[in-house]
């Protein structure tokens, strides 16, 4: 007996019915490629000098600077919730800042500080250390300026070796040079597996653009304020928004230099970026969330314009889709939260 034969032998309507998956709770869960999980998700926080001291970001609802006796305390939090690391960001009083950004490398300086405060009470949490001279200068840029100006590059890679390693000597997990600065990665790898941190891990910012999404950031961490600038020009170093095959040879360079994880900055903005560097590699990718993404959808559920809730899962959604293997964002707590 011959076996029946289907009428047609494409996958046109109505034998193909896509919304048949979509029709139960069960099965669109079932189908559902991508998902927000706290495993991917790193929590940037911002230090500050003193003791039991709070202030609010008015720029960023919910965010806060903490001394590092709180921030120990709510890391305390994130380890409870199952958030893998956070990444740690100081916030520099203006009287330890020069031009040359030498409190970046100081021993006993905050972010060093912080760092052994955070591994001593909680080993398991990764503790991810911002590597850049801009919160450390008086001019607010991310290396050494010349008379003109103009950042220099391998005096700056120096100086970013050197803060790279005193966070190494603290205890820090991960190292990640946000300065765009080239030669950097190879420069700090080196001199981390000279000084014996074989598994101290780069996770460099490789195509971090000269974004107008920072604004709120560099509120927090004071660099506008002590420029006395309303705008921090860094087009010499950062990435032109309109190129997005120099980042990819950026990229490249980084993978050869020895980085360990490559980072997209700003995220929302520049899926596209993250999409074509999952093409390039198989490293892991990050994505920075950044400020001024985090602060607009504060602002728009505050004007009752969107659904907050919802508007922040999507906007997640997307950067995990577009190939982000982690990102790091200020709804990491509450997405754990929810999901606790």
């Amino acid at each position: 007996m011959s076996k029946p034969r289907l009428a047609h032998s494409s996958r046109a309507y109505p034998f193909t019915r896509l919304r048949r998956n979509r029709a139960s709770d069960f099965s669109r869960r079932l189908v559902r490629e991508n998902q927000l999980s706290t495993d991917n998700l790193i929590f940037p926080v911002f230090v500050l000098e003193g003791e039991n001291q709070r202030e609010s970001v008015p720029s960023m609802p919910g965010v806060e600077r903490l001394s590092v006796d709180l921030l120990v305390e709510q890391a305390a939090e994130l380890v409870e919730l199952g958030i893998p690391a956070l990444a740690l960001f100081p916030v520099v009083p203006a009287e330890k800042k020069n031009l040359s950004g030498s409190g970046a490398w100081d021993s006993d300086g905050l972010a060093q500080r912080a760092v052994r405060a955070l591994k001593k009470a909680h080993p398991e949490l990764g503790v991810i250390t911002d590597v850049a001279l801009d919160p450390f200068t008086t001019h607010g840029q991310d290396g050494i300026i010349d008379n003109d100006g103009y950042v220099l590059n391998d005096v700056t890679v120096e100086a970013l070796v050197n803060q790279a390693l005193s966070h190494a000597d603290a205890g820090a997990d991960v190292v990640a040079p946000s300065d765009m600065m080239d030669g950097r990665v190879a420069a700090i790898r080196e001199a981390l597996e000279g000084a014996g941190y074989v598994n101290t891990r780069i996770l460099a910012y490789s195509a971090k653009y000269a974004s107008s999404y920072y604004g709120p950031f560099r509120d927090a961490v004071g660099s506008q304020q002590a420029a006395g600038k309303s705008y921090l020009d860094k087009k010499t170093y950062q990435l032109n928004p309109a190129n997005p095959r120099e980042s990819m040879v950026e990229a490249a360079l980084d993978i050869e230099e020895g980085a360990d994880v490559l980072m997209v900055k700003p995220a929302g903005a520049y899926l596209d970026i993250l999409c074509q560097l999952r093409q390039l590699t198989d490293l892991p990718l990050a994505a920075y969330q950044v400020s001024g993404e985090y602060a607009q959808i504060h602002a728009a559920a505050e004007k009752g314009w969107l659904d907050y809730a919802a508007t922040r899962d999507e906007s997640l959604l997307a950067i995990k889709r577009a190939g982000a293997s982690l990102t790091l964002t200020y709804f990491a707590k509450e997405i754990a939260e929810e999901q606790a």
